[in-house]
């Protein structure tokens, strides 16, 4: 039987992991604006709390990926 089965409890915990870096970076760096040929956009920390859940799920396949 393969060990290297997928894990949903696991991988939320990566999710979650991530999205709380996320959430750190957003409250550390406060708030954020992206500005492009003359407009400017305010960035809220929901953005950047999604990409930390990216981020950690990215790292939970980068482990599958390596068998660690």
């Amino acid at each position: 039987m393969n060990d290297n089965n997928n894990n949903p409890v696991e991988a939320a915990g990566y999710a979650a992991a991530g999205a709380a870096a996320g959430a750190g970076v957003a409250a550390t760096v406060g708030g954020m604006g992206l500005a492009v040929g003359g407009t400017a956009v305010a960035i809220t920390a929901a953005p950047v709390v999604a990409a930390g859940a990216v981020v950690g799920l990215a790292a939970y396949g980068i482990k599958k990926a390596f068998g660690w």
